[in-house]
């Protein structure tokens, strides 16, 4: 294809040296710096327009343009037009390239436009498209996240007090498919919730998910390796997406969503100014209805929808959700006491008696709460919301502590009534003469055993009084010393 723009005094040159002086197309390519293709153009042209050289001398610059362009718009007439529309959206599919599509477009106009100007072609056109579509994405590629800057006004019927409700926005990188809904408060459960209904509202999960740098989404930004917040990686995982957010203050990493928010902020929130919400449910089922509406309008330059765009790009290249929905996983981190429990939503929770001093991850669901140490789970509790309360695995301590534990008011009353009648009625009685319970076992330490197979049977601690053997006695003497005993230890 002849270069275009060429000036008529160019123009001139190009016919004198091919016309007059009979140069090759080459030869006169190389003096004129443009290609031989052009040389030829621009000679088939004059020819067909029945010029010769010498040119006539009344033929000026505006009459030879006329000539020469009039033969091009004939020739331009004759091939016919790549539809810009199909290529641009073709060319947001997986694997899809203007090779593909120009070997297509020749197959079904064998005297189309070639390659070199098929491409000129489409990247002139381009230019002339929408800017939120100029956006080169895949389908299925790519979701971006973000806030609106404007919040919604949610009334308390009783009080009338107002609350700012905030709205989460979605968008499509290739369709720019557009979800929206309310949330009560920018929390971490509120932030995960709102993806998870996203991609319900879609249907399918995207292949990356793009956030800005909120902490509920990147604890610690970086360009090259952010550290992200493990309930949202783990959320992410879930449904097999990967997350990459923005660089800290580039907006236009999200440009969709950007441009999405400003979009839901004009045709949504604009619409229900004047409407008086009193819930966030009542808030979202009139979102529901103005997105509805948003999705279906179409675009300016482009003959079709966001919802066509979706059901034909982007949902055919997402991945399937999975069969369960995720359930959120707040993730925490604490130490763990010298009593080896650590603190979680104002409640004690037992670990291993080894992990004194040491950093654990607290993974919390709404019914469970796992300990992990060096991701390997150590201790499993059902989630108890009682602040202040203990929830204990007895395994979880030492084998000394166990058994010290082990050994109740009723076990100790127990294990006398083996050593004989006398005995046990002896420590009741000693228990019940003191304030508390556990003030007895120190009395009760100076109880001897009967025997040293019953003496085997005492609590872990405890040590009869035997170390002194009794010398031999009457019966009637040894029955008189055990009731000075009993009447020595009567309480005052």
């Amino acid at each position: 294809m002849p270069q275009e723009g060429l000036s008529m005094r160019k123009v001139r040159e190009i016919l004198r040296l091919r016309l007059g002086v009979g140069l090759s197309s080459r030869q006169v390519a190389k003096s004129c710096r443009v290609s031989s293709s052009t040389v030829l153009e621009y000679e088939k042209r004059a020819r067909d327009a029945g010029l010769s050289w010498p040119l006539p001398e009344d033929l000026d610059d505006a009459a030879l343009e006329q000539l020469v362009r009039a033969r091009l718009e004939v020739t331009k007439q004759d091939r016919p037009v790549p539809d810009i529309s199909y290529i641009v959206q073709e060319m947001r599919r997986p694997h899809v390239t203007l090779s593909l599509l120009w070997l297509e477009y020749k197959a079904a106009n064998p005297d189309g436009y070639q390659y070199t100007q098929f491409c000129r072609y489409y990247n002139c056109e381009k230019k002339k498209l929408d800017v939120v579509l100029r956006q080169e994405h895949r389908a299925g590629e790519k979701l971006f996240t973000d806030y609106a800057g404007d919040t919604v006004p949610i009334t308390n019927p009783t009080t009338g007090e107002i609350t700012p409700a905030y709205v989460f926005v979605a968008v499509l990188g290739a369709s720019n498919y557009t979800f929206a809904e309310a949330t009560i408060d920018l929390s971490l459960p509120s932030w995960i919730g709102s993806h998870i209904r996203a991609f319900e509202f879609f249907g399918a999960a995207p292949q990356i998910v793009v956030p800005d740098n909120t902490k509920c989404a990147v604890i610690k930004p970086d360009r090259y390796e952010p550290d992200l917040n493990p309930a949202f990686a783990g959320m992410a995982a879930h449904y097999s997406t990967a997350v990459i957010p923005t660089r800290v203050a580039k907006p236009r990493d999200k440009a969709p969503v950007e441009a999405g928010v400003l979009l839901v902020e004009r045709w949504i929130l604009a619409a229900l100014r004047n409407r008086t919400f009193f819930s966030v449910r009542e808030l979202n089922r009139a979102i529901a209805g103005l997105l509805e509406r948003l999705n279906s309008r179409k675009f300016k330059r482009m003959n079709s929808t966001r919802r066509e765009l979706f059901e034909s790009l982007d949902k055919p290249a997402m991945r399937p959700l999975p069969p369960t929905r995720y359930e959120f996983l707040e993730w925490r981190t604490a130490k763990v006491g010298i009593d080896y429990y650590i603190v979680a939503d104002k409640h004690f929770y037992s670990v291993p008696y080894q992990l004194v001093g040491e950093q654990v991850d607290v993974r919390l669901s709404q019914f469970t709460v796992e300990i992990l140490y060096k991701n390997r789970r150590v201790a499993s509790h059902i989630r108890s919301f009682v602040e202040g309360g203990y929830t204990t695995n007895s395994e979880h301590r030492p084998k000394s502590h166990q058994a010290h534990l082990e050994w109740t008011p009723s076990r100790i009353i127990s294990w006398a009534q083996k050593t004989g009648p006398a005995t046990a009625a002896l420590v009741e009685r000693i228990m019940r003469s003191r304030p508390h319970p556990e003030m007895a076992p120190d009395v009760t330490r100076g109880v001897s055993a009967s025997s040293g197979s019953q003496s085997n049977m005492a609590p872990t601690g405890w040590r009869p009084l035997q170390s002194v053997p009794l010398p031999q006695t009457s019966p009637a003497t040894r029955a008189s010393r055990a009731s000075w005993t009993a009447a020595s230890i009567r309480p005052r």
